[in-house]
């Protein structure tokens, strides 16, 4: 599966200043019986966004027209829990790009990166700018540049460096897959091959 390459992206941003966000709370497990990526993102935060009857609740922030935009803002150690894949297709199915948090668990954030998300990882003072700017002006807009892995918040100017593993840089850049990345070398592997 190919994914949409990303270098720049300067958008607005949905708060969520909730730690420990775990995957079963991103996606419920009654959502997992699909094998297909569709309509994931209707059900991000399921439980939190509706209530029993399916009606919306109206202070969850997803319902909340105020806030709009490609990037969501979690709290320290967004995405704890199980393995689940389906949370990275939820949070991407919703139309999100980028996952801002202070701390990500490590397999949400790979599952993120395979499925052409951006999770950053900002110190917790950063994080509290954002919020704080998020807070005082909910169209606030965020400049994320990953070809120099750099996160600014618009309004202030504030900047900060953010670290990726440089295959999945790579991969974003150029909207590659595992698969794509291999197929992208083969003339590599095969010369390699020829020379043993």
């Amino acid at each position: 599966m190919a994914v949409e390459k990303f270098e720049q992206l300067t958008s607005t941003a949905v708060p969520l200043p909730i730690e420990n966000v775990d995957t079963d709370q991103i996606i419920p497990a009654r959502f997992l019986k699909a094998t297909t990526r569709e309509g994931f993102g209707d059900n991000l935060f399921r439980d939190w966004r509706y209530d029993k009857n399916d009606q919306p609740i109206a202070d969850f922030v997803l319902n909340n027209p105020i806030y709009s935009g490609e990037i969501l803002v979690g709290g320290k150690n967004f995405g704890c829990g199980s393995s689940r894949e389906h949370a990275a297709w939820a949070v991407g199915g919703a139309g999100f790009k980028v996952v801002i948090s202070s701390f990500f668990a490590d397999i949400f954030k790979g599952n993120a990166l395979n499925n052409g998300i951006l999770p950053i990882t900002v110190s917790e003072d950063f994080l509290v700018k954002i919020f704080s700017g998020i807070e005082a002006d909910p169209k606030a807009t965020f400049k994320v540049d990953l070809e120099n892995q750099e996160l600014t918040i618009s309004a202030t100017g504030d900047k900060t460096s953010f670290d990726i593993n440089g295959y999945k840089k790579e991969c974003l850049l150029n909207g590659y897959d595992d698969i794509d990345y291999l197929l992208n070398i083969k003339d590599k592997i095969e010369a390699f091959e020829l020379a043993r």
